[in-house]
């Protein structure tokens, strides 16, 4: 079952199945069905699914973030200190850098907010466009986003 499709196939039903909650396990998981894979095929593997790595009360998880409806989004404050990179911005736009993978969770945890400084988000794989109402809104999200990512 070397073929990516049925690798994707499998990955998809092991997240679906059970709490996987880092790479190594999925890893094993996946050879204990007689996939072996490498860990950067598997990082691969992962972008390619849109697979992202999630806190929840039990711990964290790979989810797909369709699967993650608004009762489950995490909040902000969960996001934030896990997958935060970077932040800067110009005017009425502000560009938030995470991990990989982690630019979806933290944009649906910020649309979820509805914070009234902020018109929208567009999120890639790694980097969020935080679209602000003025520059005075945006220095504003900055300084709380940062301090969001950064507690204590």
């Amino acid at each position: 079952m070397a073929n990516k499709t049925a690798r994707h196939a499998a990955i998809l039903e092991i997240i679906g199945a059970d709490v996987i909650a880092s790479q190594e396990e999925l890893r094993h998981r996946l050879e204990d069905r007689g996939v072996v894979v490498t860990q950067a095929t598997l990082s691969r593997d992962l972008r390619e699914l849109g697979l992202v790595r999630v806190p929840t009360e039990s711990g964290s998880r790979y989810v797909r973030p369709e699967a993650m409806g608004d009762d489950s989004t995490p909040s902000i404050e969960a996001l934030l200190p896990q997958l935060f990179s970077s932040i800067s911005g110009v005017s009425e736009l502000a560009v938030l850098h995470t991990v990989a993978s982690g630019a979806q969770p933290i944009s649906e945890a910020i649309d979820a907010e509805s914070w009234p400084e902020i018109l929208g988000t567009i999120a890639g794989e790694n980097t969020i466009l935080i679209v602000c109402r003025s520059a005075a809104a945006r220095e504003a999200v900055v300084a709380r986003l940062t301090r969001l990512a950064h507690p204590g």
